[in-house]
């Protein structure tokens, strides 16, 4: 079997990688030359656990291949996936420019039957104006399918390889049999794959994620309420986790959500729900909590120095939205380095994959650290943005010496209440006591 992969983004990327894996012959096509070129001579452009070895294992195999040529990339493709960026627009819409041009070249040069997928999350509709935006000048039949992904960053190689589910939305027969060819390998434990119209498929991906952020949001609005109560988030996280109605995943209170596909997602669904005159107050509520979530921290931290953070070195642990990415989209680290730099604040930071691509975007704005206890050396107190698990069992003396206070701020709860305290720190989290 031969299938194409149009954008090499985390999901075109994952997604190419892994169908080779599993013995089909990929093309993955990107119109960055650079980066395919790099792709070409073994360089993965993205840091995702596991992703390296199975790259340069189909790479050396024969079974993965990059070109910038669309024509040559779907050639003999009986599957072509489009797994283009759909970034939100001014108005919070998706963007759909990339999908539709592609569509519109597609129309131009294709010369088979081929299964057109849209892999990257779309608006409800999306997938009839791909079709007619083939249609308008194809000379060949071909089937439009929607097959929502869902890839938690950090662990996507295996969510590909062990999927809970796999979607497919199509009313084609033919189109569906051959999806079902594609994604057999991936699904013999006997995990479902669960086959719908193509409008259901591309609201269900919007409502999974919409659904999980809403979850964590709600727990954020409780720990935010167990701080002014008295309260303990964790162990109402316990008590609420163990409801099989409820589970244990997504509890965690912290300072919000941030990535590629919780923000934009949400934001699509919301603006959706507007275009069929449909007022969805639930997740305007969980857009407007979770924005202010993500810097609930810099009110403490002011309050800690009576207010004047003009001149105080802070130290950053985090920039990536999440641990084991580099991605740093819509990560609460940057609104944290940017409130404090108004507030007239010195930033040193470390992150063990992110840093580089937020010295691209801040420059040197602030400073960046070789490792973590460098990054605390004469700081005036620390913040923790992401809970990678280097900084989970830390040397807390080590961080104790090294701050000119020993103030922690940790927008992750990876540390006991108690425990800090009787090390001697000052210690702020979410949802639970001050430790003094």
């Amino acid at each position: 079997m031969k299938i194409a992969v149009v954008g090499t983004g985390y999901v075109g990327l994952v997604s190419g990688t892994c169908f080779a894996e599993t013995g089909v012959d990929v093309t993955c096509v990107d119109i960055d030359e650079n980066k395919v070129e790099k792709m070409q001579n073994g360089v993965v452009p993205i840091y995702e656990p596991g992703l390296e070895l199975l790259f340069h294992r189909n790479i050396e195999q024969g079974r993965l291949h990059f070109t910038t040529s669309l024509e040559e990339g779907i050639k003999d493709a009986e599957v072509i996936f489009l797994a283009l960026p759909t970034p939100p627009g001014a108005d919070g819409a998706a963007d759909l420019k990339y999908v539709l041009q592609v569509a519109d070249q597609l129309g131009h040069i294709l010369d088979h039957y081929a299964v057109i997928v849209d892999k990257s999350t779309v608006p409800v509709g999306t997938g009839e104006k791909v079709q007619a935006a083939i249609a308008a000048n194809a000379k060949v039949d071909f089937d439009v399918v929607s097959n929502p992904e869902f890839l938690r960053e950090g662990v996507a190689v295996d969510d590909f390889m062990k999927p809970d589910r796999v979607v497919i939305g199509s009313t084609s027969e033919k189109a569906a049999k051959i999806m079902d060819r594609l994604y057999h390998p991936l699904v013999r434990s006997g995990n479902p794959i669960i086959h719908m119209d193509l409008r259901s498929a591309e609201l269900t991906k919007y409502a999974a994620n919409s659904f999980l952020a809403t979850k964590i949001t709600f727990m954020n609005e409780i720990a935010n309420m167990c701080e002014l109560l008295g309260a303990d988030v964790d162990l109402v996280r316990k008590g609420i986790g163990t409801d099989s109605r409820i589970g244990k995943r997504f509890l965690f209170a912290g300072i919000g959500y941030g990535g590629s596909c919780f923000p934009k997602d949400v934001s699509a669904l919301a603006m959706s729900a507007g275009e069929v005159d449909y007022d969805f107050r639930i997740l305007k509520a969980v857009m407007d909590v979770n924005h202010g979530q993500k810097t609930k921290l810099i009110s403490k931290v002011s309050q800690y120095f009576d207010g004047d953070l003009k001149g105080k070195k802070i130290a950053l642990w985090g920039l990536a939205f999440k641990p084991e990415t580099d991605d740093i989209r819509e990560a609460p680290a940057l609104y944290n380095i940017e409130a404090l730099l108004e507030a007239g604040a010195k930033v040193v930071a470390y992150d063990p994959e992110a840093m580089e691509n937020v010295q691209g975007v801040l420059g040197d704005k602030i400073t960046f650290a070789k490792d973590a206890y460098t990054a605390l050396e004469g700081a005036d107190a620390l913040m923790i943005m992401t809970e990678w698990q280097l900084f989970r069992t830390p040397n807390f003396e080590k961080i104790r010496t090294s701050l000119n206070n020993p103030a922690i701020f940790d927008g992750r709860n990876l540390y006991d209440v108690n425990d800090m305290r009787q090390q001697g720190f000052y210690y702020v989290s979410i949802g639970r006591e001050v430790a003094k």
